[in-house]
């Protein structure tokens, strides 16, 4: 089990606005920060952090929706926010049942929303 990840960003007050108005549609408060280190709770703990660095090697994250609705609110947020289409709500054949949409942060990173519909998941 993961206790927590981190993300490097290369404009720490851009990506941070952006992450808490589209972490909010997840449940997600921006809850820390230490210099310019911003920590995200989902209701339970401190999961999420981004980082600021001087260079940024994007990579992929995917956080889990309460529902198909939660995962479309994310991506329309995602995008308000300056965000990039990387793939809109949708199932996805990875498995039976994943229901995704995937958006680039302001530094390239692909942040992902799933929600596993338990009605296509059997």
């Amino acid at each position: 089990m993961i206790a927590h990840t981190s993300l490097t960003v290369g404009n720490y007050k851009k990506s941070k606005a952006f992450y808490i108005k589209v972490l909010a549609t997840l449940g997600y408060k921006n809850n820390m920060e230490f210099g310019q280190a911003a920590g995200f709770n989902d209701g339970k703990n401190t999961d999420f952090w981004i980082s600021k660095h001087k260079s940024v090697v994007p990579t992929h994250v995917a956080f889990r929706a309460r529902g198909r609705k939660p995962v479309e609110a994310f991506y329309k947020a995602a995008i308000a926010a300056g965000g990039k289409d990387n793939g809109g709500p949708g199932y996805r054949d990875y498995s039976p049942g994943y229901y995704a949409a995937f958006v680039l942060d302001p530094d390239g990173n692909n942040i992902e929303a799933v929600w596993y519909d338990p009605r296509k998941s059997k």
